[in-house]
Formats: structure tokens, C-alpha cells, sequence
């Protein structure tokens, strides 16, 4: 099958579809015509992926659990994410399609659907967009992390993590200078996969902070006493 032009380089897709029939048509669907998918079941799910994935365009449904579609968007746009979002939705009314546009959303399109005309939509909104360069590094002082290389560095000198410290570290950077709860961190690195009960977060964090602070000034990560953690150059 010949590839859209606008795939040639495997552009990546987010779609938030709690339905597992209709995700598993479109992921595979989507996948065959040389896009880069990846899914998310719920609106809150789909708020994290898509502030923080670097992805080129969102496939958004209105009727998601935890958070509703037009929540999402509306978050997404008040948090200056530029990312087209094509809104696929079962609410196909005349006054449906205005508030998921004024929301924030590039197009509309109801279920039932065409295949192709999805595609041509998907395809459309991606010619829109200028070439912007993908975010590969993050930093805090003499922190760095290469995001392609998969390699974090402190004043030069390499620091090994393991893949979930990797991913901790990320969230940390990319929320600098900003307290960040233990809540945020359950929801954003761990997908709530065990039970916020236990000490988890705290012993990564702890772990973490061996690698990054042991040796280096100043420290970069900070407890928020009763609240989370903070990266930062200053306490």
C-alpha cells in the first residue's frame, strides 16, 4: 500500500477511544496506512499523552470515562498545546459539531464513519501544520537528558537510570520549578498500576535523588513537605 505523503515520515497519532472495538478498528487501521498510533482510554489518560507525548494530531471521542472529551480539549488549548485535534464522536448534531469547534477542536467528524474520509481528514490537518521541531532534550542547570539517546548527564558526567527512574526524571523536568503532587506523579508515570497507599513514589524519588544530587550542587530535587516534590535550583 502506498503511503499518504504526510506519513512518509511516520507521523504519531494519540486516539482516545474507551471503546475496544472501535479503538482496535482504528489503531490497526490507521497503523496499515504508516502512522505511528498509539491509544488512550480515558480522558485523563489522553490529557497526559497528549500535554507531554509530542504528538502531531489527536483522534478525540466526546464520551470518554474520568473526563469527558470537550473537558479534555478545552484543557489541552488552556495549556497552549497547539496539537490539531479531529473530534470523532457519536453526538452529531448541528449544535454538537459547534461546541467541539469552538472548544478548541480542527474538525468534527460523526460516528458512523468512512474510513477514507477519516484518513483525508487526518491527512489534511497534518498539511496544516508548519514542520516544527520535536523537543529532544530537557534540562535544569548542569541536568541533562537526551530524550533520543535515552541518556541523562549531570556536569558532564553520565548517570545511569533504570527505565522507570528514566520516566520519573522526565515528568520532573518537565514540570520544573513546579511542586509536583504525589497524585501527579501516580497518574503520570505509574498509570495508577499499584496502590497509592504504599511508598512506591518515595523510594523512586529517593533512589533518584542518589543518582542526580549525591555529589553535585545544588541539589535539584526537592520534597514539598506534605504536598510532593519539586525539581528546581532553588529549594
Amino acid at each position: 500500500m502506498a503511503l499518504p505523503q504526510s506519513v512518509a515520515v511516520s507521523k504519531r497519532l494519540l486516539i482516545v477511544e474507551d471503546d475496544e472495538a472501535t479503538a482496535s478498528y482504528l489503531c490497526k487501521g490507521l497503523s496499515e496506512e504508516g502512522y505511528a498510533v498509539e491509544r488512550a482510554r480515558t480522558g485523563r489518560e489522553a490529557l497526559f499523552l497528549a500535554t507531554d507525548g509530542g504528538f502531531d494530531l489527536v483522534v478525540l471521542d466526546r464520551m470518554l470515562p474520568e473526563l469527558d472529551g470537550l473537558s479534555v480539549l478545552k484543557a489541552l488549548r488552556a495549556a497552549n498545546v497547539a496539537t490539531p485535534v479531529l473530534i470523532l464522536s457519536a453526538l452529531g448534531t448541528l449544535d454538537d459539531r459547534v461546541i467541539g469547534l469552538r472548544a478548541g477542536g480542527d474538525d468534527y467528524l460523526v460516528k458512523p464513519f468512512g474510513f477514507a474520509e477519516l484518513v483525508a481528514r487526518i491527512d489534511a490537518l497534518l498539511r496544516r501544520q508548519p514542520a516544527i521541531e520535536a523537543e529532544t532534550t530537557l534540562g535544569c542547570a548542569d541536568l541533562e537528558m537526551d530524550l533520543l539517546a535515552r541518556k541523562v548527564a549531570r556536569a558532564g558526567r553520565v548517570i545511569e537510570l533504570q527505565p522507570r527512574e528514566f520516566k520519573l526524571l522526565e515528568y520532573l523536568l518537565r514540570h520544573k520549578d513546579r511542586i509536583v503532587t504525589r497524585t501527579m506523579l501516580l497518574d503520570g508515570v505509574w498509570q495508577h498500576r499499584f496502590d497509592p497507599g504504599t511508598n512506591v513514589i518515595d523510594v523512586h524519588v529517593s533512589r533518584l535523588r542518589q543518582k542526580i544530587d549525591h555529589g553535585f550542587e545544588p541539589p535539584l530535587i526537592h520534597t514539598v513537605r506534605g504536598v510532593g516534590y519539586r525539581l528546581s535550583t532553588v529549594p
